[in-house]
């Protein structure tokens, strides 16, 4: 066996380069899937009303647990859509501006409820008669 006098590297072979080049190479797919599923998540056509469904809503759809654990915001938000119709806009702010003090949490919601409320009390009243309920809730 013939020896060499230039010593010899291990380049290539230990395993934090086998874990870096595992991760070059899972990390791209990891991102790629994950942007894909974050856009095919959004609600690109601008109406709150139109759901997105999504392979996962199509699974879970199913299921009347998904139904039961709505999220506060949602029902907060359909039980005061119900009130400006059955009543009118401004007893609906009334309630929400009530809502977000008695709950903070709800704060962070506030904009894109009173957002519905707007549009759902256009269809209803029309853009003049809706204009004359506006006022600053959130």
């Amino acid at each position: 066996m013939k020896h060499s006098t230039t010593p010899q590297t291990r380049r290539g072979r230990g395993p934090a380069r086998r874990v870096g080049r595992t991760l070059a190479l899972v990390l791209p797919v990891v991102l790629v899937l994950s942007g894909t599923l974050a856009v095919a998540r959004v609600n690109w056509s601008g109406d709150p009303q139109s759901p997105v469904l999504t392979a996962a809503d199509t699974a879970a759809s199913g299921s009347s647990s998904r139904a039961a654990a709505r999220a506060p915001q949602e029902v907060l938000r359909d039980k005061l859509l119900v009130e400006l119709q059955e009543k009118d806009p401004g007893v609906a702010l009334t309630h929400l501006q009530q809502a977000v003090n008695d709950r903070p949490s709800l704060a962070r919601h506030c904009a894109s409820i009173a957002r519905a409320l707007g549009r759902a009390a256009v269809r209803v009243y029309g853009p003049t008669k809706a204009q004359s309920y506006a006022r600053p809730v959130c």
